[in-house]
């Protein structure tokens, strides 16, 4: 499954038409949830009813096309099914009660309710809101995919414009020869990552230096009358500087996440929990401008697609075991270089790195299928009683004392 973007170009009416679309799928699926709340045990498909009845009531909920409906109402449902969800994995603090939404910005669709043109270069919305036809720019081709392979349109605002989105079933595995490299990863502050071998990536800092820039044009908005056409559009230019911000930094965990992909058989890195650690006041800003969430999520992806190993391992004590003899160094987070009473000496991500990649590789070699019969490596078979039988029977010696000296010889025991 994956998921083709285009810019979307109409006119200022046809925007205006988006705009109310998404209005009313904001108001189908609050609407879904008030009444999940004032009804005890409503389930998915009454939501889907009640979409119907919302439709009969309201005609500019009619108007919308009857998939995006189900979809609005799909939409409330999965907040309510992760509030379950974490209510019964009793995961601490809140459980996440589902919310009223305030600033919805997409409108879905499902099978029906667009068509696309023959060259499939723009896109047409048949239901009654009066979106109509669409121009699609983008460098991805359309005509390689069947219309059966696309599940879900999606129509998304942001702050730089109007984005069709394209769901498509389709097989995106590909094979590549073996790379005979294995490599962990330790993500930080000061380095994005550094690897096993002792390689490092700078840090990009995309925030910190558009920092600046934000701040100018977040005085230009206070400065602006509330409600006014200005402030408007002062509010649209400071979301387009934090949507370039977000992009940077989406695309650069991408490029690295495939690179390294492409380049080793097995990777290495850390499950972390970037929600805990940015409970670290201190440190939240820098956290948050790294993105270790988007580099792994690129990885997991693209190690699926390409049939590569990645294998996350609990970070504990990855910093302060040592790397080579396995001694425990206790060092605060200030302290940047391992020194070992064995003798190692190295950077302390580095000696991460090292410690990531042994324990992912202590886990990956116990994967595997049994033997059919496990009484044939030298398991002891179970005596039954009267039978007769004073020692149990052992099996076979798999490996000889003398397998050492290059003889290979089994005996029988018993």
């Amino acid at each position: 499954m994956i998921i083709l973007e285009f810019k979307a170009k109409g006119k200022k009416r046809q925007y205006s038409a988006i705009d109310e679309a998404i209005r009313t799928v904001q108001f189908i699926r609050n609407s879904c949830l008030r009444y999940w709340m004032d009804n005890k045990g409503v389930s998915k498909f009454d939501l889907n009813k009640y979409s119907a009845v919302l439709a009969k009531r309201f005609p500019f909920a009619n108007a919308l096309n009857s998939t995006a409906r189900q979809s609005s109402a799909e939409r409330a449902w999965s907040s309510i099914a992760r509030f379950f969800d974490n209510c019964k994995k009793k995961v601490p603090g809140k459980k996440g009660f589902p919310k009223f939404q305030k600033n919805c910005r997409s409108v879905e669709y499902k099978q029906s309710g667009w068509k696309l043109s023959p060259d499939k270069k723009s896109i047409t919305f048949s239901d009654k809101k009066g979106i109509g036809k669409l121009k699609l720019k983008g460098t991805w081709d359309l005509w390689r995919f069947d219309k059966k392979q696309i599940k879900r349109v999606r129509i998304v605002r942001r702050a730089d414009g109007y984005y069709v989105q394209f769901c498509v079933s389709v097989d995106v595995k590909e094979q590549l020869e073996p790379a005979d490299a294995n490599i962990g990863l330790d993500v930080g502050l000061k380095d994005f990552y550094t690897d096993s071998r002792g390689n490092t990536e700078l840090n990009p800092r995309f925030y910190r230096t558009g920092e600046k820039r934000l701040k100018f044009y977040q005085r230009r908005v206070y400065r602006k009358k509330k409600g006014s056409a200005n402030r408007k559009k002062a509010i649209n230019r400071l979301g387009r500087t934090h949507l370039k911000i977000s992009r940077q930094r989406e695309e650069h965990a991408k490029r690295l996440a495939r690179c390294v992909i492409r380049s080793n058989d097995l990777i290495a890195y850390e499950d972390l929990r970037v929600k805990n650690l940015v409970k670290n006041h201190c440190l939240a800003k820098s956290i948050n401008d790294a993105g270790w969430y988007q580099f792994r999520k690129w990885l997991e992806h693209f190690g699926e697609k390409f049939g590569r190993v990645t294998v996350a391992v609990n970070p504990a004590y990855t910093s302060q075991d040592c790397s080579s003899c396995g001694e425990v160094v206790k060092k605060s987070l200030s302290t940047r270089t391992h020194v070992c009473k064995c003798g190692c000496q190295l950077d302390r991500d580095h000696n991460a790195a090292i410690n990531i990649l042994v324990r992912a590789l202590s886990t990956v070699g116990h994967t595997g299928t049994w033997i059919l019969d496990p009484n044939a490596s030298g398991d002891s078979t179970s005596t039954l009683l009267d039978s007769g039988l004073v020692e149990q029977v052992e099996s076979l010696s798999e490996e000889s004392p003398r397998l050492k000296t290059g003889e290979c010889q089994l005996t029988l025991k018993g």
